[in-house]
């Protein structure tokens, strides 16, 4: 049997792979704390991203504190039962930005603020737990 076949399909998975790689992902990244065993909400809700800078993402846009303001109120007016803020903040935000998006919901007239969170991927004994997690 005659390996350069294999070699082949091996060498076109390995460019694909890198080429994979090098592409521009557009977005901002949001790395969200590690946490277990936290409440949901059975209510309809509404998401807001903070990067670590503390800059607002709503709706995929970038936007200040006043556009945000009006959008929620906008939601809020619409909405046929009470709302829920779910916060994704970067584990690097400031806890003063996280409170100040709380404070401008709840003027807004949503009813609750939860902060997203990741799942652990691994138990916490295993030795494949990321330490950065932490």
């Amino acid at each position: 049997m005659d390996a350069a076949p294999f070699v082949t399909v091996f060498f076109l998975i390995l460019i694909f792979v890198l080429l994979g790689t090098l592409t521009y992902t557009p977005g901002v990244r949001i790395r969200l704390p590690v946490a277990e065993d936290l409440p949901g909400t059975e209510h309809p809700s509404v998401s807001v991203a903070v990067d670590p800078q503390g800059r607002l993402f709503f709706e995929n846009q970038l936007v200040d504190e006043t556009a945000l303001s009006r959008q929620l109120r906008q939601l809020v007016s619409t909405a046929p039962e009470p709302l829920t803020l779910i916060i994704h903040a970067d584990r690097e935000a400031s806890y003063s930005t996280l409170v100040h998006v709380t404070q401008l919901a709840r003027q807004a007239g949503v009813q609750e603020a939860l902060l997203a969170t990741m799942p652990r991927l691994f138990s916490k004994d295993s030795p494949l737990t990321d330490s950065s997690d932490r």
